[in-house]
């Protein structure tokens, strides 16, 4: 009875403490980790005394860092299932709090899909839900632990943790396991050890508004308190600091009774840096409270805007009109899955910004605290949603669930000037989940989640994405637009859009673009496309996203080159210049990521509709928008990954050139072929384009732009064949680069007279043999083992370790290949 009554006890304390922990001072518990993928009969085969040779000691634990994930690998695996189930972690933890009786605490920022944790043999928390922040009071267990000394002799003085994620199908979770990207599992984002004095901070929130000219700006200071012993006095000083750290406001309010709610301060600032996307002034408000002789400081960041979605109309940022360029985010990378660490975040928000990103979606979920603070810091605006994607609305407990995501959500990253958006769901017209499918059923609950999100924050709108039977209900409404892709030509986009547009109050486009196999160029892009017609719609509908039947689209009957997708890009970015209405867009998405649900794209696995590969490497598509988007000056020619073109002797072939400056001349092989003038509207290149004749063999391509007195210069070389090739009939193997012990392979195809086959699209597959590995499972051109050749080739590294090896390519109905390497 007594263990019953101290687990109770335990789990109610766990639960006091919700979302992230307010403090200046965190450990990152990421270091010292062991990790066992699958289940234990128990918590007790996580912490029973090890012996070597001893067989209880089995299963093997393999040691790991944090951020980790489950499927870092599998998720992109060509033959594979990607693992859903249980996995363990555990590790010692070494206790120093500074507080004298007070509370220790592990702050989790994510953790997929649902958590048990464990100090010693004692459960002291659960959470559902792989997206919010939450965290647990362990001081009660660990302090009954640390009392036992032959347990804290036989653990070296460190305290045991245990944590069991698992994220198993399950029907009644969101989101769906139907939706187009893994749920993955794993503590995929930092866990934190949290020391806390007495009475503490649960939840900060700050207020700024500006007045109607914003001439002035008004913080309102409110807090929670996090006092499990009922501490009855305290006292908290508030101090505001401008976008220059330096102080602007200090006040202490003495004598609160650290309980519940409370408004602590209203701060008025004359004159208020605006945060905008050009210049994101960030201001700072440090709360620290002392109570019972102990002390502790948090600071959360804030920014004076004002945002504005008009009626039918274009999108305001502080009073004048900003169209909004946006992309999406999946927190998924080449080799780590989403255990992104704090340094990959920086580099692909920092390459959004060099892009000229200044909004983006946050694709379908809650994400990092961290992301939300660089879009902060970087000026990029925020459309952040709950993971109600895909499948149906299913019982009480599914909607208790988006309940506490939404709650968590608002509450933890409302403090966030960049957020201007709360998504409730996306594609929530998407059945299958349940065995009926109810629209009323989902109307109801969607205004439920509308208003909910009103009540926690009623100075941001709500919006969702595609389910129009929904749109009448939140205050922004996306609907499916994928002109040239999904349905239709993308020279319908400009009239579809202003069609929909009129549809709804307040219209915002997010997703669009298409699919391109990295690396995979063509010299007719539209050689597949005869049947598309004008006037189709570009919605996308049931079935469009599959690879058989239907109509004809790009999609399924597309060459899914990167030459046609700079041209859609290209299309869609110039039209958006001339649409005084548009609040703005966001492509979908910026980084290619895995998905279950295209098990035969060109990557396996992989949604490849990025304009950067998995591992950061840049498409073509991704200067196409720098050209239209940045004014940092720029120039790029389109097929730096393009080493062979071909056609007929003689013929003209078309170089476009991508950039942001006034003019630019093209140089074949040291020969002028004129300069041109940018102009947005000429399409393709904004007129940067040029007809030339290649020599065959070896060709210098060079651009040289200028903007203003700035001048810059972009050079390939490319060959050029004229040769005509058949059926493929054998492959080579060769080595296109050494660094250190890896080495870069690649592997061509050839018809019976030995000639490139430069438009093959064959599947090939490597292996090798030796002690050596292939660098694969990492989801990109260049990091599969199995994958589509781009013109005929594909590449793949391998780490030698320092011995011999055997590298096999095999394709079917084609000999197979080897080579040694040493």
């Amino acid at each position: 009875m007594k263990n019953i009554f101290f687990s109770c006890l335990f789990l109610l304390c766990c639960l006091s403490v919700a979302g992230k922990v307010p403090s200046k001072q965190k450990i990152r518990l990421t270091d010292n980790w062991e990790y066992l993928k699958g289940d234990l009969g128990g918590i007790w085969e996580a912490v029973r005394p090890f012996s070597p040779g001893n067989p209880e000691t089995v299963p093997i634990w393999q040691k790991i860092t944090l951020p980790h994930c489950f499927n870092a690998e599998d998720a992109v695996d060509p033959d594979l299932n990607y693992y859903q189930g249980p996995g363990w972690y555990k590790t010692g933890l070494s206790i120093n709090n500074p507080y004298p009786d007070g509370r220790i605490v592990l702050d989790f920022e994510g953790a997929g899909q649902k958590t048990d944790v464990y100090v010693y043999t004692t459960l002291v928390g659960q959470h559902v839900g792989g997206y919010d922040e939450w965290s647990v009071d362990i001081t009660e267990a660990v302090d009954s632990f640390l009392k036992n000394d032959k347990l804290v002799k036989r653990f070296g003085g460190k305290v045991p943790l245990s944590i069991r994620c698992n994220n198993s199908r399950d029907l009644e979770m969101i989101p769906s396991d139907l939706s187009d990207f893994n749920l993955y599992g794993g503590l995929y984002r930092y866990l934190n050890l949290v020391y806390l004095p007495k009475a503490s901070f649960k939840q900060i929130r700050l207020e700024p508004e500006l007045s109607a000219d914003r001439k002035e700006g008004i913080l309102k200071v409110k807090t929670t308190f996090y006092n499990p012993e009922d501490i009855k006095e305290a006292d908290v000083t508030v101090s505001v600091y401008d976008n220059n750290r330096k102080q602007i406001f200090t006040q202490t309010i003495t004598g609160i009774l650290p309980l519940g709610d409370q408004f602590l301060t209203e701060v008025k600032v004359k004159n208020p840096a605006l945060w905008h996307v050009d210049n994101p002034a960030l201001y700072t408000c440090e709360l620290t409270i002392n109570a019972a002789g102990q002390s502790l400081s948090a600071e959360e960041h804030f920014g004076f805007r004002q945002a504005e979605f008009k009626e039918k109309g274009p999108f305001f940022l502080n009073g004048k009109r900003l169209l909004l360029r946006g992309t999406h985010r999946h927190e998924d990378h080449a080799g780590v899955a989403q255990a992104m660490t704090e340094d990959m975040m920086r580099t692909e928000m920092q390459m959004m910004k060099d892009m000229g990103v200044n909004f983006i979606r946050l694709g379908h979920y809650q994400q990092s605290e961290i992301i939300l603070r660089l879009c902060d810091e970087l000026g990029i605006l925020v459309w952040e949603e709950i993971p109600w994607c895909r499948g149906g609305l299913g019982g009480e407990i599914y909607k208790e669930q988006a309940r506490r995501m939404l709650t968590n959500m608002i509450g933890q990253h409302h403090n966030h000037p960049s957020v201007i958006i709360w998504g409730l769901g996306n594609e929530n017209d998407w059945p299958n989940d349940f065995s009926t499918f109810d629209k009323g059923a989902i109307r109801a609950f969607m205004k439920e989640l509308h208003d909910l999100a009103h009540r926690l924050d009623d100075t941001r709108m709500t919006a969702i994405r595609r389910c129009e039977f929904c749109s009448d209900i939140v205050d922004v409404y996306s609907p499916s637009i994928w002109a040239g892709w999904y349905r239709g030509v993308f020279t319908d986009y400009k009239n579809v859009s202003e069609q929909e547009m009129q549809k709804v109050k307040r219209f915002l486009h997010v997703e669009w673009g298409g699919d391109s196999h990295a690396r995979r160029h063509s010299e007719n892009v539209f050689a597949n496309l005869k049947g598309l017609e004008s006037g189709q719609g570009a919605d996308e509908r049931a079935g469009d996203a599959s690879l058989y039947g239907g109509t004809a689209r790009a999609s399924k009957d597309g060459d899914w080159s990167e030459s046609y997708i700079v041209r859609l890009i290209d299309w869609h970015l110039k039209e958006q210049e001339t649409m005084p209405w548009l609040t703005g867009t966001a492509y979908w998405p910026f980084k290619d990521f895995s998905t279950p649900v295209r098990p035969e794209n060109p990557v396996p696995y992989v949604n490849q509709k990025g304009v950067i590969e998995r591992d950061f490497t840049p498409k073509e598509s991704y200067y196409v928008f720098q050209s239209y988007w940045t004014t940092a000056p720029m120039v790029h020619i389109y097929g730096h990954s393009w080493p062979v073109r071909w056609g007929n002797k003689g013929d003209r072939k078309e170089v476009l050139v991508y950039s942001n400056c006034d003019e630019v001349e093209l140089f074949v092989n040291g020969i002028s072929q004129g300069v041109k003038k940018r102009n947005s509207q000429d399409y393709p290149a904004a007129g940067l384009r040029w007809n030339c004749v290649y020599e065959e063999g070896r060709n210098e391509i060079r651009a040289v732009a200028k903007k203003g007195k700035t001048e810059m210069a972009d050079t390939i070389i490319q060959e050029y064949q004229s040769e005509k090739w058949g059926e493929e009939a054998s492959m080579s193997l060769s080595v296109v680069s050494r660094e250190g012990d890896t080495v870069l392979l690649e592997a061509q195809l050839f018809d019976k007279n030995n000639i490139r086959c430069l438009d093959s699209k064959k599947y090939v597959e490597f292996e090798i043999i030796g002690n050596g590995s292939l660098i694969q499972n990492q989801g990109t051109s260049t990091g599969s083992r199995k994958l589509q050749t781009y013109n005929g080739r594909a590449r793949i590294k391998v780490n030698l370790k320092k011995e011999k090896n055997i590298v096999a390519v095999k394709s079917s109905g084609l000999p197979t290949t080897f080579l040694e390497v040493e």
